[in-house]
């Protein structure tokens, strides 16, 4: 594994990414790349599946997000959502990706669904893993919800980001940990606000969602259906369904492609 980077910002900050490579046979394509959600890092949530049997021998990108990871941390950058997604175009061009197969989680998701609005040669296909829809609810949750109710200054310098690690569990403080406090709090906000479901349903590319059976029906997913979105419901996970089953994971992904290939099988 290599790592690489791309300046992003006329400051030059850079975003970071691990690269796996790919074999120079035929039917490689699309390169895979892979976007973790808030807090985390996507060498650790995304290093097993990657390089599993199923989905290993294509070019993969483990990107991390601008301000978590490995990548660097502007305190002035706004981290909004929309930012997120043409930073990590910028990347991408970098790294000389197009059409690309995107399998994100969570916050990644959400700028998956954007990068793919924005920038439509860089995305063939999606796989959103348990990303968020709709805006934040009011009950809060932990996670973005909760930190978004801190105001900026509160979550900074008045103990909301000491709380935070404190509230959630040892793996996610790990990764959280190496972000920055800025940019978890900012694209907390701007997560919290961002309405994605109207956005996925306007693509006209393959797209799944991968949620978790253990949490009931998703709500709408008629609609998503409707729209072409494949729904999926995976046993034996949580929301980091990445790491809590793996094996289901790789055989959602690939039961997606294979989708997605016999539809273009029938339109031709």
């Amino acid at each position: 594994m290599t790592l690489h980077a791309a300046e992003v910002r006329a400051d030059g900050s850079a975003i970071r990414w691990t690269e796996l490579p790919g074999t120079e046979l035929p039917g490689t394509e699309p390169a895979r790349v892979y976007l973790h959600g808030l807090g985390g890092s996507s060498a650790h949530c995304f290093a097993e599946v990657a390089t599993s049997d199923g989905l290993r021998g294509r070019r993969s990108l483990l990107l991390d997000l601008l301000g978590f990871g490995t990548s660097d941390r502007p305190v002035d950058a706004d981290y909004a959502i929309e930012d997120h997604a043409d930073w990590v175009a910028t990347s991408l061009r970098t790294a000389g990706v197009s059409g690309a197969q995107v399998l994100a989680h969570s916050m990644g998701g959400s700028i998956a669904t954007v990068l793919a609005l924005r920038h439509p040669d860089l995305v063939a296909s999606l796989v959103l893993i348990d990303s968020n829809l709709d805006p934040a609810p009011e009950i809060p949750q932990s996670g973005s919800s909760q930190i978004a109710r801190y105001g900026e200054t509160v979550f900074l310098r008045g103990g909301g980001y000491e709380e935070t690690l404190a509230r959630v569990n040892p793996e996610w403080r790990a990764t959280m940990r190496m972000a920055g406090p800025v940019a978890l709090y900012r694209s907390a906000a701007s997560l919290a606000q961002f309405e994605g479901r109207a956005i996925l349903k306007t693509l006209d590319i393959p797209r799944t969602y991968l949620y978790p059976a253990a949490d009931g029906p998703l709500e709408k997913a008629d609609a998503l259906s409707d729209a072409g979105v494949r729904v999926v419901a995976l046993p034996d996970c949580g929301h980091n369904i990445t790491l809590d089953n793996p094996t289901g994971f790789v055989e959602a992904v690939l039961a997606s492609e294979a989708a997605t290939a016999n539809a273009w099988v029938d339109a031709a």
